[in-house]
């Protein structure tokens, strides 16, 4: 076990500075993760496509299928030498894009699909806080870890203005900058917590034996949910109010902007409400919130009135839930089992992002209305709360069980 002066922030590493890098390099690589998102009704009105649900979910789907060997990859390398050099690889993508994947649909693709590997830092520095920070300590932690997500905020706010006001390069650059600054700074100070081993156990197996347990695939739902319920909203949103309420673009990503704040806001409070109130109580209010807002949102209602309030109450319940699955996770699941299992559900909550913007672009293209999409997500959040009760009561057994003798913990909760 580490001492506090290795753990408390001073010495040659800490968990404040851990903390804060991670949390940098999690956010400037959602930052470029998101750069297609608020450029999408652009590349409609340049003809590159006929609707920019494709371009966007591509680095959704590439994020979260890469977090399963990026996680693994972690648990052997230390979030030390992966996060930046997950860092430095996206600048290639990035700077593809600014320059060259612009000029037509295919070249879009393949940029996203590479940009796609931005979207993996979350299964980076998850394990890698998770290290530093003592099991009451880490609902918390990781909910500022979740600030991260921030990143597709300022994606929202600058990307436009810079295309527009400085040219279809600037985004890419700007961002580009950032990332490889960012390597630099991290590789020289960032450091793996005292407690990391580097873990050489098989990837299959242990994967294997975490995905039979009902535990994974209820957790990998909860998740896809919540954290995929945001990813979709967040890179999707800005198409869906220009369709729905004829907003401008610029209007519409600053409103993505400020639904992507509200649910980083969300996943603190449901990180440390986790840690002080349960993540069965935070979860609960979490999917109620999301299964009455999209009820609402599904006759869409003036953003003069409450269309802009339930988007809003929507993002927060959302980023409630995305901080305290893992929370709840940590109750009920041996502890030998959690890095496996949280792997595969951090997984899961990338993939539920991807599929949602596919069917609502095919929602708008056959009936130009997305209130059958949002009713399925109010059906898909009642789910939530009843397979939240079941873990629930799960957690609670494991919690008035008997000790018993357990390995010591090596790895933390990717």
């Amino acid at each position: 076990m580490a001492s506090r002066a290795n753990t408390d922030g001073t010495g040659g590493g800490g968990r404040t500075r851990a903390l804060t890098l991670a949390t940098l390099g999690f956010l400037l690589n959602f930052w470029a993760w998101a750069l297609l998102s608020p450029l999408g009704s652009t590349f409609v009105e340049r003809g590159l496509t006929t609707d920019s649900a494709l371009v966007v979910a591509v680095p959704v789907l590439v994020g979260s299928l890469g977090r399963i060997p990026v996680g693994a990859l972690t648990d052997r390398f230390g979030g030390r030498v992966m996060m930046p050099a997950i860092s430095l690889i996206t600048v290639v993508p990035v700077l593809f894009l600014g320059f060259v994947g612009q000029d037509s649909l295919a070249a879009l693709l393949v940029g996203g699909f590479f940009l796609g590997i931005a979207g993996s830092t979350f299964a980076v520095g998850v394990p890698y806080v998770n290290a530093w920070f003592p099991p009451e300590r880490r609902g918390l932690a990781l909910g500022i870890y979740g600030v991260g997500m921030a990143g597709t905020a300022i994606s929202a706010f600058t990307t436009v203005p810079a295309y527009v006001n400085l040219g279809s390069v600037a985004p890419f650059v700007i961002s580009a900058c950032a990332l490889v600054v960012y390597a630099v700074v991290a590789w020289l100070l960032m450091r793996d917590a005292p407690s990391f081993t580097p873990v050489r156990k098989s990837l299959v197996a242990t994967i294997g034996s975490a995905a039979g347990h009902a535990l994974t695939w209820q957790a990998m739902y909860l998740y896809a949910i919540a954290f995929g319920g945001y990813v979709a909203f967040s890179v999707y949103l800005p198409t869906y109010l220009q369709n729905t309420y004829a907003l401008a673009p610029g209007d519409a990503a600053a409103r993505m902007g400020g639904f992507v704040v509200v649910a980083v806001v969300g996943r603190v409070v449901g990180g440390l409400l986790a840690d002080v109130l349960g993540a069965t109580r935070t979860l609960l209010v979490s999917y109620t919130l999301v299964t009455a807002t999209a009820v609402v949102l599904s006759f869409n209602p003036s953003l003069d009135g409450i269309g802009t309030p339930t988007f809003l109450v929507t993002a927060l319940g959302l980023g409630l839930g995305s901080g305290a699955v893992f929370g709840l996770i940590g109750q009920a699941a041996e502890p030998s089992k959690v890095g496996a299992i949280t792997g595969l559900v951090g997984a899961a909550g990338g993939l539920g992002g991807f599929v949602p913007p596919l069917v609502l672009g095919q929602l708008w293209i056959t009936n130009e209305h997305y209130g059958a999409g949002l009713l399925a997500l109010a059906v898909a959040s009642a789910g939530a709360i009843v397979i939240t009760l079941v873990v629930g009561r799960a957690a609670r057994r494991n919690a008035a069980a008997p000790a018993t003798p357990t390995e010591p913990e090596t790895r933390s909760a990717r």
